[in-house]
């Protein structure tokens, strides 16, 4: 009898990709190995994301790509919230859960392509990608980033209810992971060779809000179930720890201490979507720009390595030319290392969409992209302050001709990168100290200081 094969295409945020991982894992331990193409698959499972709508539309089409190389597809995810959705658009597809049904997923798996009789070490794959097994846990763990870093997710759902979002109405509200869990995994993740753990959530800095942050107990020792308690027990570990999702909570303050006396990377990704007091009302959002300001000048005087990051939204229904030019005078003093901005989307279940004043298309791109420039313009001036600063690094990617990798500043996928011309004994996972030469609007030129070519 021949192992049954399962596609596997997983879509959105590292959040997604957690929950990917999980199904997989599930999946190897049921005996079913992972195809590697959807000709080689006996069924295709399609991790959705439906967060705004070019998220909608990327997942569609990559359910119909997946019905039409391969035929025989389950659907999962945050866009599997909507079913009535996918099933008017692909009514062929097999099953359709929601994000973090793994029980309903493989319910569906097993009823449509049962497993062997046996359990078995199969390899793995994916059709838009190559899956790392890694020891954590009971089980061989699947991952879908490189061996040298790994997501670490420490709790779902979300308790705010931003107006331009949906995320509460397809994951639900805060869950928070028992602590001596999170530091389990990520003991298991480092002892299996991560360099640099990304410590996710829906919001990162609510940790442990829904436990009454209540008292544990790691390996004998008492732990309060918070942020900071965390940040500090996984700062023991050897590797780099990385917080994304920070929402601006005083308690955040405490944190910059911390990286300041290297416990964590001196990096914090906040997304603020806007500066205007007005349309972060409109939003739902803190409004006290002036505050936060205040807050990264002290945080910068405690630690001047920190690195900040954060994300906006353009063109939310009633933002003025006034709001936007508020907010690029905020961008202009904020002077934010690494900066994203979206235009609004309209997506379906949104409070914002019943809002009067939508703003045009047009002029959401036009601002998206004045938005973009001057920040272009922060980056490269920010960029150019390094040249001749010595950073230690991460390597991600080696060829004969160069080798890339990532400083403290650098998160994988979303932040610029250390570019190092020439060829040199080196491997991805490899840490070393370079010094920059030369910088772009995104990325930094350095040479090795203590390489071998």
């Amino acid at each position: 009898m021949s192992t049954p094969r399962i596609g596997f295409v997983s879509l959105g945020c590292p959040k997604a990709t957690v929950d990917s991982e999980r199904i997989l894992t599930e999946l190897r331990a049921d005996g079913y190995a992972i195809a590697s193409d959807y000709g080689g698959s006996d069924l295709v499972i399609v991790n959705t994301c439906g967060f705004i709508d070019a998220a909608v539309d990327e997942s569609l089409d990559a359910i119909a790509e997946a019905l039409d190389e391969n035929g025989r597809v389950i659907v999962t995810g945050c866009l599997g919230a909507r079913a009535a959705l996918i099933r008017e658009a692909h009514p062929e597809v097999l099953a359709v859960t929601g994000p973090q049904a793994f029980a309903e997923v493989m319910a569906a798996v097993h009823e449509h392509l049962p497993p062997p009789p046996e359990t078995g070490d199969h390899g793995c794959g994916s059709p838009r990608g190559t899956a790392a097994v890694q020891a954590e846990g009971p089980k061989p763990q699947v991952r879908l980033t490189p061996p040298h870093y790994a997501y670490l997710k420490i709790a779902e759902g979300c308790n705010h209810r931003c107006r331009f979002c949906i995320i509460p109405s397809l994951r639900g509200d805060l869950v928070s992971r028992p602590i001596g869990e999170v530091l389990d995994a990520a003991a298991g993740l480092v002892d299996s060779g991560v360099r640099e753990l990304l410590v996710i959530a829906q919001d990162t800095s609510a940790y442990g809000r829904d436990l009454g942050h209540r008292m544990a107990f790691w390996h004998g020792r008492p732990l309060r179930t918070d942020i900071e308690q965390l940040a500090r027990c996984l700062g023991e570990l050897q590797a780099w720890v990385r917080l994304h999702y920070i929402y601006p909570y005083p308690q955040v303050d405490r944190l910059i201490p911390l990286m300041a006396d290297g416990l964590i990377l001196p990096y914090l990704d906040m997304p603020l979507q806007h500066a205007s007091p007005d349309v972060l009302k409109a939003m739902r959002r803190p409004a006290a720009t002036e505050k936060v300001l205040d807050r990264l000048q002290r945080w910068r005087a405690i630690c001047p390595e920190l690195t900040l990051r954060s994300t906006f939204i353009v063109g939310f229904p009633g933002e003025t030319e006034a709001d936007f030019e508020t907010l690029l005078a905020f961008l202009e003093e904020a002077r934010l290392d690494r900066v994203g901005c979206f235009t609004y989307s309209a997506v379906d279940g949104a409070a914002a969409n019943a809002l009067p004043n939508p703003v045009p298309e047009h002029v959401k791109q036009e601002r998206q992209a004045r938005f973009m420039a001057l920040q272009a313009e922060i980056s490269r001036r920010k960029l150019a302050e390094r040249i001749g600063q010595t950073l230690t690094v991460l390597v991600d990617a080696v060829d004969d001709e160069r080798f890339i990798a990532r400083s403290e500043a650098d998160a994988p996928e979303i932040d610029g990168t250390v570019i190092v011309p020439g060829a040199w004994d080196i491997a991805p996972g490899d840490f070393c100290r370079v010094q920059v030469i030369d910088s772009t609007e995104h990325d930094l030129i350095a040479e090795p200081v203590d390489a071998d070519r």
